[in-house]
């Protein structure tokens, strides 16, 4: 489970990321609103850890930003801000928990795993990407919020690439997960699915692409190509 740290005090965010590994949880973290839009385009996180008080803006501008793109990623505000209209003011802005400076490591880490126990991301039952999403118990995928039929091998594939994506997947995770459905899967097996699922997610116009990294696996990432005009 990985959480992306928000926060521009170095001797914290080093006592925040070990704290964490205790508690399970992998961190990344960065130390600006400008770096966390970056961060936030790329990759996918469990949750979010957000201060408020960073150097270039206020932490709340990075939570509307994101809940106005519909990211439902939790996000848990940190911050010395503890006046109740702070809190209400952050709450609002679509926080999902607000912890005050100074904290327990313990309390921090359990009311994360409270989070994503509401919102069914450690579950992991809803995975999206761009206007990409997949109900991985109804084995359900939607582009643009319309329902598609896609084949159990190009789910198993889209899958991988929603759980891996902003990070290469290597393409042996591919083979393996391949062999375990049912019916033999030949040597190229994963090329030929990912060649079907790209063509699948482009005919129905989804807004991400899977970009081949030779020799290694599979990327995938939003297309930042622009639209032609209609």
């Amino acid at each position: 489970m990985r959480v992306l740290l928000v926060e521009d005090n170095p001797e914290l965010v080093k006592l925040l990321v070990k704290g964490l590994a205790q508690g399970g949880f992998s961190a990344d973290s960065v130390g600006t609103v400008g770096d966390a839009r970056h961060v936030l385009s790329t990759m996918k996180f469990t949750a979010v850890v957000l201060d408020l008080g960073l150097p270039d803006e206020d932490g709340l501008a990075l939570l509307r930003d994101m809940r106005r793109k519909g990211d439902s990623t939790p996000v848990l505000v940190l911050t010395a801000r503890d006046g109740v209209t702070d809190r209400v003011t952050g709450l609002r802005e679509g926080a999902d928990d607000y912890l005050a400076k100074p904290f327990a490591m313990e309390e921090l880490i359990a009311r994360l795993q409270a989070l994503l126990r509401r919102s069914d991301t450690l579950l992991g039952r809803q995975l999206t990407f761009g206007n990409v999403a997949l109900d991985t118990e109804g084995r359900q995928v939607s582009v643009g919020g319309i329902v598609r039929p896609f084949p159990a091998r190009e789910t198993a594939v889209l899958e991988i690439l929603l759980r891996r994506s902003g990070n290469v997947a290597p393409k042996r995770l591919f083979e393996d997960h391949l062999f375990g459905l049912s019916g033999d899967v030949g040597s190229n097996a994963v090329e030929v699915y990912v060649h079907r699922l790209r063509k699948m997610l482009a005919d129905a116009g989804a807004t991400v692409k899977i970009h081949t990294v030779r020799g290694v696996g599979y990327l995938m990432a939003e297309d930042k190509s622009p639209v032609p005009a209609h």
